[in-house]
């Protein structure tokens, strides 16, 4: 069984559009020990209407500023993906990045991208579903602020498109950032996998990392994460992202989880096997018993190590003669019975 979790290091846009940010961004990345580094592509002309208003948890940290004002700063032009792509192999990580309209997801097919993302608020986007069902790729569909019947929905229409479901990992999320606890509802992960019949994963942006770990619990395929090199930078996604040693340590533990799920048949360990002898118990003489007296609940015991006849066989010992005499808390012998 393949427990491994692939997990995405989620760079998103808090490289605030500074090429030094965001190769800073690839590199933290890999060292954490991250699958894939994850920007987003987009156009903010494509992306937003030109007084579109930020989010509440947006405008906390960029002010009055309209979304399209804050998107434009924050664009990746075609140059700066083939960078990041080229640190990114210089660093032995993936390079990944969403999409946000049909005319940037092309662009990453020609730079050689073969994993596309649909993010949440394009869930409801049927021209986009569409383009991206026909692509004949991989795909990671995130579903923040949408039903089962809105994600059933765009599956379908991604098959209608040509897309195979076993090529769907679908992602819980809850689009706020950060994320109240009491709104995660990490259940509907397993909900949505045994509904939908997909890989699910889950795209976190609570504050800290204990979330994504109780989802590698749960069986997540693909973990997300929004990460910064320092949350104190301006921008709408610092506050709810990890720093590099906060990443590591997600990682890390993401990991041991992988090692402790197993393959989900009960049997000793390894480590367990070295241990039984000491650990279990055998039936052993309660006091000292001469040769011919029968062996009865008051003569017998059962002690520690058990490398004698097991105390499972209790009744097949009762009533026997012993076949030579036993000093107290000796070991009875296999032939007794």
């Amino acid at each position: 069984m393949n427990n491994h979790v692939l997990i995405i290091a989620e760079a998103g846009v808090n490289h605030n559009g500074d090429m030094a940010l965001a190769l800073g961004l690839v590199e933290a990345a890999a060292e954490a020990g991250a699958d894939y580094v994850k920007f987003q592509t987009f156009s903010a002309d494509r992306l937003v209407t030109r007084d579109a208003r930020t989010a509440d948890y947006q405008k906390k940290q960029t002010g009055g500023e309209t979304q399209y004002e804050m998107l434009k700063r924050l664009e990746l032009d075609r140059e700066m993906h083939e960078q990041l792509i080229a640190h990114c192999n210089r660093f032995a990580i993936h390079f990944f990045s969403t999409g946000f309209d049909i005319e940037s997801v092309e662009m990453l097919r020609d730079l050689g991208q073969r994993l596309f993302k649909i993010p949440s608020g394009e869930i409801t986007n049927l021209p986009f579903l569409r383009h991206l069902g026909g692509l004949g790729c991989p795909l990671i569909l995130s579903t923040g602020m949408a039903t089962l019947d809105e994600i059933t929905e765009a599956i379908n229409t991604l098959e209608t498109a040509g897309m195979k479901r076993s090529q769907i990992t679908v992602l819980h999320c809850t689009t706020e950032y950060p994320a109240p606890m009491g709104e995660v509802n990490l259940r509907a992960m397993v909900n949505m996998r045994q509904e939908l019949g997909v890989e699910t994963g889950y795209s976190d942006h609570t504050e800290g990392i204990e979330i994504t770990v109780a989802a590698a619990s749960l069986g997540a395929s693909v973990i997300e994460k929004h990460f910064t090199l320092d949350r104190k930078l301006p921008g709408p996604d610092h506050r709810a992202s990890l720093e590099p040693a906060e990443l590591k340590a997600m990682i890390s533990a993401i990991r041991n989880v992988e090692k402790a799920l197993g393959d989900g048949i009960k049997r000793a360990s390894e480590s367990e096997m070295r241990n039984m002898a000491t650990v279990r118990k055998s039936v052993v003489a309660a006091c000292d018993i001469p040769a011919g007296d029968i062996f009865t609940e008051q003569n017998l015991a059962v002690k520690r190590p058990g490398t004698g006849i097991s105390p499972m066989r209790w009744e097949d010992i009762l009533g026997r003669t012993a076949s030579r005499s036993y000093l107290a808390d000796e070991l009875i012998d296999e032939c007794e019975i």
